[in-house]
C-alpha cells in the first residue's frame, strides 16, 4: 500500500494530509482561537510547524511507537494538533471529556495504559494528579495553560511550550528518527482510540485506523461538496467521535479552517462573529436556540410579534419549497424576499447561521417543528446516523431529499441491511478495527464479513431507500399483552416540548407505561417570571401545580399521537411524574454524550417507579446527588404521581 502523497488529494496517514496541506494552503488559515476576546490565527504552513515541533518534543521525551497518550481538555488548536503530533510520532492519541470526573477518568486512563497524558489547564491536572497512583503507569503530564500551575512541583509536569522548544532544538538524529516513524504510517496505522459513552457498561476504546478516517472523511466530504473554504466551530467534546472527523477528518481532507470559541459561555458569540459554512449541533442545541428565539418574541412588542409570526407563517409554508428548488409562485417568492429583509435574515444572523450552507444534527430525533423551523428560514439543516464503530457516518439526507423522519440513506462507501428482528447492520470503509483489549465484544458487534451491529432496531422505506429508525434494539421490547415497547419513540415525541428537557419511559414486560420527565429550566423559569411565579429551585418549579398541568397536557397530546400508530399504541404514558432533580452525568444517570442510562435510573429510583405502578398518590424520596466540585450530598423530597388521558382502542377503532 502506497504512503506517498498524492497532490490531487489522497494520503495514506493524517500526518501525511498535514504535509499536503503545507504545500497547497500553506498561507490560508488553518484554525483559529479566540482568547482574552481576540481571534488568533493560524495557517496551514504554521500548524505543520507546531505539529512537528511538538512531535520531535516527544521523541526527545521518550515516547515509542504504538503508546498511548490522552488528551483533555477544551476544544483548542493546540490540543488538536497535539493529537496529530502523537500519530506522527508513532503514538496513539486518545481523547478523554473534559467534564468527566476524576473517577470516570481512572478507568480510561488504566485500560488504555497511557504513559503521558496532554492536558489542556490546571484544572485537567489536577483531575490527572488525583488519579494518578491508582493508575499508576502515568509517568508525565503535559499542560498547555500554564495560568495556575506555577507553585506546583515539576516532577512529571511539564508544559507544552518547553516541549516544542526542545522539540525545535531536536538534532538530527531525533529529526530522522520522526522522519522514519511518520514514513512508516499507513492506512492500517492506528489513528486514533476513542471511548464510547458506556450506556450498559464500562466505555469500550474503539480503534480507528487511517483508513477508516481518511476514507470516511472523503466520501462524506464529497457527498456535501465540502471545500477549502469552508469553516467550522469546534465546540463538540473533544473525545466524540463527530468533533474528531469534523476538526481533524475533513479538515484535514478538505483543508477548511477550524475555529474553537473562547468558553462555552461565549459559543453563541462567537458563533455569530465565525458564522459557519458547515455546522453540526445536537437536536438539544437546535431546540434550546429555538426556545430562546420564542421567548425573546414572548417579551418584544405587538407589532414585532404580528410581523414575526405573519413571516414565520410564510416562510413555513414557502420556505423548504424554496430551499430544495421546488416551484412556489412569484408573489410568495417575492413575500418570501421581503420577510428575509425584515425577519429571515436578522434572525440567522443572531442565531449566526446567516452563511450555513451544509448544517446536519444527529444523536436524537429532532421534532418535526423544529427541524421544519430552521428549514423555513433557508438553512439547510439534514440529518445524519452514526456512531463511533462507523468513524461517525452510516446515512446522510441528500440536499432535496430531506424528511424529519428519517436518516437519509447510506453515505458513498456504506452498505445497509436489516436483520429479521429488525436491528440495522452496515458495512464501510469506516468500519473500526476493534475494540482495545476486548476480543469478545469486538466479535459480537463485528461478524467475519465486516457487518457491524448497530445497536438500533429500523427499517428501510420501500423506494426512498431512506433509514428509519425506531429505537434501541435492546430497548425495544414487548408488554404484557404482547403489543411492541419502544420507549425512545414515545420519549423523543415528549422531548419536541421545549418544557421538557429528559423523559425516560418504562413499560417492558408490564400492563402500561409510565414515565419519568425533567423539566427545561430555561423554557419553564421564563414562563414562571412572565407570569410572575416565585420558585427558590428547580425542585421547587418541578412541583409547582401549574407545571404538572402544563406537562400533563404534553403527556396527552403525546399519547393522542402514538395512539394513531397501531403497531406503537400500547406505549401511551398512562401516569408520570416530574423529577425533583435534572438527571446528571456526574450522579452517572447520563452519559458525557447526554444519553441516559435507563437501567441505571429505573434501579436507583426504583421507589418512584413502584409508585407509578402500584396506583400511589405521592411518593417521599431521597436522592444522592453530586455538586460541581465532586462533593456528595442528598435532597429529599415528596413527588405527586399523575395519571394521564390515553385513547383507547375501542375509540381508536370507532373513529
Amino acid at each position: 500500500m502506497t504512503k506517498s502523497v498524492d497532490p490531487l488529494g489522497g494520503a495514506s496517514s493524517i500526518p501525511a494530509l498535514l504535509r499536503r496541506n503545507a504545500k497547497l494552503y500553506a498561507g490560508k488559515p488553518a484554525y483559529r482561537e479566540k482568547e482574552f476576546g481576540i481571534w488568533q490565527s493560524w495557517t496551514w504552513a504554521d500548524a505543520e510547524r507546531e505539529i512537528e515541533g511538538l512531535a520531535l518534543g516527544l521523541l526527545d521525551m521518550g515516547i515509542n511507537e504504538g503508546d498511548h497518550v490522552a488528551v483533555i481538555g477544551r476544544n483548542r488548536p493546540a490540543l488538536y494538533w497535539a493529537m496529530v503530533s502523537v500519530q506522527m510520532a508513532g503514538g496513539v492519541p486518545v481523547p478523554l471529556y473534559q467534564d468527566a470526573v476524576a473517577e470516570e477518568m481512572t478507568y480510561v486512563l488504566e485500560h488504555c495504559g497511557a504513559r503521558f497524558v496532554i492536558a489542556g489547564d490546571q484544572e485537567q491536572v489536577d483531575k490527572v494528579l488525583e488519579v494518578q497512583d491508582r493508575v499508576g503507569g502515568i509517568e508525565q503530564t503535559l499542560y498547555l495553560d500554564p495560568r495556575g500551575m506555577r507553585k506546583y512541583g515539576s516532577e512529571g509536569l511539564t508544559s507544552l511550550a518547553d516541549v516544542r522548544a526542545k522539540g525545535a532544538a531536536a538534532g538530527v538524529e531525533t529529526r530522522a528518527e520522526l522522519a522514519r516513524r511518520e514514513g512508516g504510517l499507513d492506512y492500517n496505522s492506528t489513528c486514533v482510540m476513542l471511548y464510547t459513552s458506556g450506556t450498559t457498561g464500562k466505555p469500550k476504546g474503539v480503534v480507528l485506523s487511517n483508513r477508516n478516517i481518511i476514507e470516511t472523511s472523503k466520501n462524506s466530504a464529497e457527498f456535501d461538496h465540502l471545500r477549502a473554504g469552508d469553516e467550522v466551530l469546534a465546540y463538540l467534546p473533544m473525545a466524540w467521535v463527530g468533533d474528531f472527523i469534523f476538526s481533524i477528518g475533513q479538515a484535514f481532507w478538505t483543508g477548511f479552517c477550524v475555529n474553537c470559541p473562547e468558553s462555552a459561555e461565549t459559543m453563541m458569540t462567537d458563533l455569530r462573529e465565525i458564522g459557519p459554512t458547515y455546522y453540526f449541533a445536537p437536536p438539544r442545541v437546535f431546540e434550546t436556540q429555538l426556545t430562546h428565539v420564542m421567548i425573546r418574541m414572548e417579551d418584544a412588542g405587538r407589532f414585532k410579534k404580528w410581523m414575526f409570526h405573519k413571516c414565520m407563517a410564510l416562510a413555513k409554508r414557502v420556505g423548504p419549497d424554496i430551499l430544495d428548488g421546488r416551484p412556489v409562485g412569484a408573489l410568495d417568492r417575492l413575500k418570501y424576499r421581503l420577510g428575509e429583509v425584515l425577519i429571515y435574515g436578522p434572525l440567522k444572523n443572531t442565531l449566526g447561521f446567516s452563511r450555513v450552507r451544509v448544517g446536519y444534527t444527529a444523536g436524537e430525533a429532532i421534532g418535526p417543528e423544529i427541524f421544519d423551523f430552521y428549514r423555513s428560514l433557508g438553512i439547510n439543516l439534514k440529518q445524519l446516523y452514526g456512531q463511533t464503530e462507523a468513524s461517525v457516518f452510516i446515512t446522510q439526507q441528500k440536499d432535496n431529499e430531506v424528511r424529519p423522519d428519517t436518516v437519509g440513506t447510506p453515505t458513498p462507501g456504506v452498505e445497509l441491511k436489516i436483520a429479521e428482528n429488525g436491528e440495522v447492520f452496515y458495512r464501510s470503509p469506516g468500519v473500526f478495527e476493534r475494540y482495545y483489549k476486548n476480543d469478545e465484544s469486538t466479535a459480537d458487534t463485528k461478524d467475519a464479513e465486516g457487518w457491524v451491529a448497530t445497536g438500533d432496531a429500523g427499517f428501510i422505506e420501500e423506494g426512498s431507500g431512506h433509514l428509519r429508525i425506531i429505537d434501541r434494539a435492546k430497548d425495544v421490547g414487548k408488554m404484557a399483552d404482547g403489543r411492541l415497547f419502544a420507549p425512545k419513540y414515545v420519549e423523543n415525541k415528549l422531548k419536541f416540548f421545549p418544557n421538557i428537557l429528559e423523559a425516560v419511559v418504562f413499560g417492558a414486560d408490564r400492563d402500561r407505561c409510565v414515565a419519568f420527565i425533567n423539566i427545561d429550566l430555561t423554557a419553564v423559569g421564563n414562563w414562571a417570571e412572565r407570569n410572575n411565579i416565585a420558585y427558590a429551585s428547580y425542585q421547587e418549579l418541578a412541583g409547582h401545580p401549574q407545571v404538572l398541568e402544563t406537562i400533563q397536557s404534553h403527556v396527552e397530546e403525546v399519547n393522542a399521537s402514538v395512539a394513531q400508530d397501531e403497531m406503537l399504541s400500547g406505549c401511551q404514558v398512562h401516569r408520570f411524574l416530574v423529577l425533583h432533580k435534572e438527571l446528571d452525568a456526574d450522579d452517572g444517570e447520563l452519559t458525557r454524550t447526554r444519553k441516559v442510562r435507563r437501567r441505571l435510573v429505573e434501579e436507583k429510583y426504583a421507589d418512584l417507579v413502584t409508585g407509578l405502578y402500584d396506583g400511589s398518590d405521592t411518593v417521599s424520596t431521597e436522592t444522592e446527588v453530586t455538586y460541581e466540585d465532586g462533593r456528595k450530598g442528598s435532597i429529599k423530597a415528596r413527588l405527586e404521581m399523575r395519571d394521564a388521558a390515553v385513547v383507547s382502542d375501542q375509540r381508536m377503532a370507532a373513529e
